[in-house]
């Protein structure tokens, strides 16, 4: 049986190796230039590859493809594959075949990676045998053919639910919908929303649903499905049977203001009363004696006090000269930006910009006006933050690199303020990724 791997990343890479080991005839494609690391691993294993093309013949004569999830419907090839009725799966549901683990699945507009964290901080801890993955980590496949795990803790994305049928959550958790890569989806809400909630597909009451019932979406979403309601799948996609788990809510109203919980902000209160309830379902799966769950329930609370956060999420920078520089280059959408400046106690020099995917800044206006001394524009076309901020009264700055940016914020800022960057938007109009925009302004910050 031939599969073909469209993209030499990571993910695409770790499902070649576990693909060759169960016996597939194994030719991995990629139209950028593959990294050295992954051209060896690839070579040490005997896999075929090519970069920067697509060779149509090899590709088209594929029994099933499984995708970057960054390759969009619209690309030529997977064009010619959807005409010709070739199965298209994502890395997860390809791995998910041959693990034995079980999973504690996390998506959400916003959120998920530090859930995702947090509940395998709290695992490694408890000492269960647990691997990290999806969007975060190592590849799950390369985690399944080299040493597959009891339980995995895996961050999902949109982009890889919408090519995940079969795939199933031991524990799911949807940790909010606010309006993101619109772009990818016609601009059309409905559609990312239905994506998303494939979270729960092929759930059954034996499994779990953990959500934030406040959100604008999930409760009427469920009521949709209840009813009868059938999505319509992506163009690559297919129907995916709509799960009935068990319901765990959390809300607001369950956020206790004696929490020691180190992050700031409201929604960070929210990932932690979603990383609590995804571990106890997790727990409620194992076979323990009272004395093990207590002294898991000990090593849980412990967990929620010394959490020590994320990287690129509202991470402290340095503090020079009476200035705070903080870190929020995961913030790729206007909600993230949201519950950024709702955490900020100073006055604030905010970077915005990046690649727009659709993005409605007026849900922040006021919020920017509030919480904000100066805006700084960084991108390759600032023309939509120039339309949606200037008018506000503040001092804007118009930068096209970061070098310029950080420079821009240094001359706004007085002490006691805090240069946030969040910027609202994708990073490929100037960086590589969300990690080397964040990384270039931490170097920058110090400097």
């Amino acid at each position: 049986m031939k599969l073909v791997i469209l993209g030499a990343g990571e993910s695409g890479v770790g499902t070649a190796i576990l693909a060759k080991k169960q016996g597939y005839d194994v030719f991995v494609s990629d139209m950028g230039q593959i990294k050295p690391k992954y051209k060896k691993q690839l070579d040490d294993e005997g896999i075929r590859w090519e970069e920067g093309q697509h060779t149509a013949e090899e590709i088209l004569a594929a029994d099933e493809v499984v995708k970057s999830p960054g390759i969009p419907d619209t690309a030529p090839i997977i064009q010619a594959l959807i005409k010709q009725g070739t199965p298209i799966l994502a890395e997860l549901e390809f791995a998910k075949r041959y693990s034995k683990g079980k999973t504690i699945c996390i998506t959400g507009s916003n959120g998920k990676t530090t859930t995702t964290s947090l509940i395998y901080y709290i695992m490694k801890k408890w000492g269960i045998d647990v691997g990290l993955a999806g969007n975060i980590g190592r590849s799950y496949a390369l985690q399944v053919a080299t040493q597959d795990h009891e339980w995995y803790v895996l961050e999902i994305s949109s982009f890889q639910l919408d090519n995940m049928f079969d795939f199933r959550a031991d524990v799911s958790v949807l940790m909010n919908i606010t309006p993101d890569h619109l772009d990818r989806y016609e601009f059309k809400m409905q559609n990312y929303v239905d994506s998303k909630m494939r979270i729960i597909q092929n759930q059954t009451p034996k499994d779990t649903f953990v959500y934030w019932s406040d959100d604008e979406y999930i409760n009427a979403e469920l009521q949709k499905r209840i009813d009868g309601y059938a999505p319509k799948p992506t163009p690559s996609s297919r129907p995916a049977v709509m799960g009935s788990p068990t319901l765990e809510a959390f809300s607001d109203a369950d956020i206790d203001p004696d929490s020691t919980f180190p992050l700031p902000g409201k929604h960070n209160q929210r990932n932690m009363m979603a990383a609590r309830a995804a571990v106890r379902a997790a727990m409620a799966k194992m076979e323990l004696t009272s004395g093990e769950q207590e002294r898991m329930e000990k090593i849980l609370t412990q967990c929620l006090e010394d959490f020590p956060g994320v990287e690129h999420r509202l991470e402290k920078v340095i503090e020079k000269d009476g200035v705070l520089w903080i870190n929020d280059s995961k913030a790729t959408n206007v909600d993230a930006c949201h519950v950024a400046l709702e955490a900020m106690s100073r006055p604030t020099i905010l970077i915005v910009g990046g690649k727009d995917k659709g993005n409605d800044y007026n849900d922040i206006t006021d919020l920017v006006k509030e919480k904000c001394r100066a805006v700084v524009y960084m991108g390759v076309d600032n023309a939509k933050l120039h339309e949606a901020f200037d008018n506000l009264g503040l001092p804007v700055a118009d930068t096209h690199s970061m070098k310029d940016c950080v420079e821009a914020c240094r001359k706004f800022a007085k002490p006691g303020d805090v240069v946030l960057l969040s910027p609202c938007c994708a990073s490929f109009d100037l960086f590589k990724n969300m990690e080397d925009r964040g990384e270039q302004f931490k170097a920058l910050a110090k400097e």
